[in-house]
């Protein structure tokens, strides 16, 4: 896997990823930028929640589930001191479906923390990581 970071002025940057996929990531304007895109650090979270999400709609399509929507709400905190790291992350998943059965989602969550999302559980040596979930009946 690869990944091109460009500074373009102030605190912006272009990232190009390996897969021919661009965005813009800027710093908050007290820092010098001027809220063009994501901050780094919001990137990374969202990076671990897409992880996860898409292990939960595989795990769960494979079980023969009819989920029809996946959403993971993220709540994070950070170190006070530098590193200001991602001491704790929240994660509630909202799982839309067809008589979707509890064990099965809860299983699928489960797999995604402990053996799947390399994201989240890179992010889980240094942050505590809770999960819950509910479900939304189609």
């Amino acid at each position: 896997m690869e990944c091109r970071i460009k500074w373009v002025e102030n605190m912006t940057f272009v990232a190009e990823t390996g897969s021919g996929h661009a965005f813009v990531m800027d710093g908050a304007p007290e820092h010098g930028g001027r809220n063009l895109g994501p901050r780094p650090m919001e990137t990374l979270l969202a990076g671990a929640g897409g992880c996860t999400a898409s292990d939960v709609v595989v795990i769960l399509k494979k079980s023969a589930q009819l989920v029809s929507a996946c959403e993971v709400q993220l709540k994070a905190v950070r170190a006070e001191t530098d590193p200001k790291v991602f001491t704790s992350i929240h994660m509630h998943f909202v799982v839309r479906g067809k008589e979707l059965k509890e064990s099965v989602v809860r299983n699928a969550i489960k797999l995604s923390h402990d053996k799947y999302c390399s994201a989240s559980i890179m992010l889980g040596k240094t942050a505590a990581i809770t999960h819950d979930f509910e479900i939304v009946a189609d």
